[in-house]
This record gives C-alpha cells, structure tokens and sequence, in this order.
C-alpha cells in the first residue's frame, strides 16, 4: 500500500464511505445519485491504488475487511472536514447574486414548488435556483442542497428547522375508472377496487395496517414509487390511488371518495444548516418559499 488514503481523489473516498454505510453498491449509488458500476468502478479503483482489498464481496451486500474497517473512521474524519470547510465558505458570503440549491419531494417539485420559484426569480432575478428533484435525502451538510422541503420534521443536529403547515391527504380515482368500477360506499366496496402502491416503499402498506386492514405488496395492481408517476397512473385510471388533497381536487379528470378512512396529515418543514441559513440569498429564497408554502397547507404552522 503505497498511498494513504488522504491523498486519494476525494470522490473515490465518498464512494468508499457511502459503500461502507450502506452495505451496497446499489445503495451507495442511491446515496450518491451515480449508478451501480460507477460506483463499483470507484471503489475498484481505490482499492487498486491502496493495493489492498476494503470490502469483502456477499451474496447480499458488501462487508469491510479489516482494512476497510480501519480507515473508516480517517474517511470519515476527511468528510467533516470538507462538510466544515463547505459550512464556513457558504457562511461567509455577502454578496445576494449567486445559486440556491433546493431539494424537495419529486411531487412537491412537480406540482408545487415551480409557481413559487417563479416568485423567487421574479424578485431575486441575481439569484439563481438548482432544483433537485428527489424522494431520497440530500446531504443539507455537504452542499447537496442548501434548503430542504421536508414532509417531516428533520431531526440532524445543528440544522435550523421551521414547520409551515401540514397537508391533508385524501382518496381518489380517475372518473372513468369509477364510472367502470362503480362508485364504493362503504370500506368493503372500497377494498375490492384496484389500487396504486409503491414498488419498494412501504408507507402505503403501513398506511393501511395502522387502520386495521392487513395488506401487502401484492395488493397492489400497479406499483411505482415514482411519486409523479404514480399521480398520471390514478388519473390514467389504473385504480384507487392517494394524494394531497389540493391537488386531487384541483383535477377535473379525478374524483375524490368520500370514505371514513382517517389518512394522517403531512407535515411540511423547511430545513438548511444553521450557517448557510445566514447567507443572504440563502436568507430570502427561505423567507420566499416559508411565505408561499404556507399558502399551499391545508392547516397552519404550529407555534414553536
């Protein structure tokens, strides 16, 4: 082994740790937002320029080898460092002109957020806006976002935190799935329609258990955990679907079923790092989207 681990690219050693985190290559990969052999390239690249295995490959996974094991810990150092360096850099600009980076749900990008960024480019034309479009969580400590739209409440240290409201969820369907399915009236009618799941994500499944109505997987005729996907699928008429009820009701192709179903609420919460909340263009495009989502909840914020 004739190079540490400090002098290794800097990408390299962020697949090393997300491999290490997650236990996959296909987690890594999600982590990262890169693909499965990207990342599988990374880590047979840092292991060829260490000279020494870091993981051992299992049916299910990968494990660290013992050497992997002892320069997790150096990694990880490495990544506070540059999260700290990035933290200060950011913290420290005054200037308004600049890029805000923003990541919400691949439903509140879609349907939400482009009307309020509309406002943000309206009064901060300097400003300019990357919007990351994503159902997993964007790192808010490295940069991979500045501000975050979260539909629950975050809970990492040293973050700034603002609750803007919560949206009610309801129940629909397409009006020509209705008019060929029939219209239920009671829980029983309403169990024997076709619904729209997701593919690995389990919220809808739990959803209905904690209502006393035990399913799984295979309940579901369509499945997709693309959220905007699944939307056009409940108004394509692929069966019995969720969504935020502004939105379904807004929808002249859908219907929503008046049943007494409890669903609970989402809660909406505005996140970013306690510095780079201080930076001035970081500092209006907040306020901007706190104004503006505030219009989109059903129910206002809770006092603090």
């Amino acid at each position: 082994m004739d190079k540490s681990l400090g002098s290794l690219d800097w990408s390299l050693v962020q697949a090393f740790l997300a491999v290490a985190e997650t236990g996959s290559l296909s987690g890594a990969a999600r982590t990262l937002g890169l693909s499965q052999p990207t990342v599988g390239r990374h880590i047979q690249t840092i292991e060829d320029t260490l000279g020494a295995d870091l993981f051992r490959r299992k049916a299910r996974g990968m494990a660290l080898t013992e050497l992997g094991d002892t320069l997790l810990e150096p990694a990880r150092a490495m990544r506070n460092a540059a999260e700290a360096l990035s933290r200060a850099a950011t913290g420290g600009e005054t200037e308004v002109a600049g890029t805000v980076r923003i990541t919400a749900s691949l439903f509140v990008s879609h349907y939400i957020l482009p009307k309020v960024l509309a406002d943000v480019r309206h009064e901060y034309p300097e400003i300019q806006i990357d919007l990351v479009a994503s159902d997993q969580s964007e790192n808010l400590l490295f940069r991979e976002a500045d501000i975050a739209v979260r539909m629950y409440r975050p809970k990492q240290l040293d973050m700034i935190t603002r609750h803007i409201g919560d949206v009610t969820l309801g129940i629909f369907a397409a009006r020509t799935y209705l008019q060929r399915h029939g219209r239920p009236e009671n829980i029983n009618d309403f169990l024997v329609l076709d619904f729209i799941g997701y593919d690995r994500n389990e919220e809808i499944i739990q959803g209905f258990r904690n209502v006393g109505v035990n399913v799984d997987r295979n309940f579901f005729s369509v499945r997709t955990d693309n959220q905007t996907v699944y939307w056009e699928l409940v108004r394509a008429g692929c069966g019995v679907g969720f969504s935020q009820c502004r939105n379904g009701r807004a929808d002249p192709l859908v219907e929503e079923l008046d049943l007494p179903i409890d669903i609970p609420a989402l809660e909406v919460w505005l996140t970013a790092h306690e510095k780079i909340r201080q930076n001035p263009r970081v500092a209006r495009v907040w306020d901007i989207l706190a104004a503006r989502l505030v219009d989109e909840c059903d129910a206002k914020p809770r006092a603090s």
